[in-house]
């Protein structure tokens, strides 16, 4: 296998993590708000505006689940065991040891397992599961009337911030992870510049250079 710089990030999956990135902090930060960790925004502000952007977010997360499917891209997302051990221990143990990465990244898998399994944790079950509750927090003049109401308020609200609190976790090991191996410049690069040093087949090598030079560059 040959290493190349290749473009592996298109520009909607660009768009679509910058977007997420920027949506879910707004998000972090007017919850903070309403649960009373500061109190920057008015009450009735925050809940305007974690309620816009939240819906804005649905429709990017609408969105970008339209591409992955048409374009085949979430095929990347799909877990795998094979490799999960050796890729754990390093993030555990190696990376504190100056190891080399167990996974190389290919044009077919970008995501290494231990990602692409939390990846698909993120989006089948705590966004769903945020969604869900979030909705549910929305209408509950709706459905919630008497004792059982509020107590299923409860459960719903509670539930809606252990998930939020699920994903901040996600964010704290996410940032933490890029500071590792190559250092937080050359693991953000390739989703600002969509190129990234990846190992080619020369059957993978010789189709880009035909079909698509335009994914080739001479380096990253």
């Amino acid at each position: 296998m040959t290493k190349r710089c290749v473009k592996v990030y298109p520009r909607f999956e660009r768009f679509w993590h910058w977007s997420q990135m920027t949506l879910i902090m707004a998000l972090l930060f007017t919850g903070m708000g309403l649960n009373g960790v500061h109190s920057l925004i008015p009450f009735g502000p925050a809940v305007m505006l974690h309620t816009i952007i939240a819906f804005a977010l649905m429709a990017l997360w609408v969105f970008a689940a339209f591409w992955l499917f048409t374009t085949g891209t979430w095929r990347q997302f799909i877990p795998t065991t094979e490799g999960m051990f050796q890729v754990a221990r390093f993030y555990a143990y190696g990376v504190f040891k100056g190891e080399e990465h167990p996974y190389k990244k290919i044009f077919w898998r970008k995501h290494n397992p231990l990602q692409a399994a939390t990846y698909f944790f993120l989006k089948w079950v705590i966004f769903p599961v945020i969604w869900i509750t979030g909705l549910a927090y929305l209408s509950y003049n709706f459905w919630g009337t008497g004792a059982e109401g509020a107590q299923a308020l409860w459960v719903v609200s509670n539930l809606h911030l252990l998930t939020a609190y699920v994903i901040v976790v996600f964010i704290i090991v996410h940032v933490y992870l890029l500071t590792v191996g190559h250092g937080f410049r050359q693991h953000v690069k390739p989703m600002i510049t969509g190129y990234d040093d990846i190992d080619l087949t020369p059957e993978q090598e010789a189709y880009l250079e035909t079909n698509e030079p335009g994914r080739l560059k001479p380096e990253c």
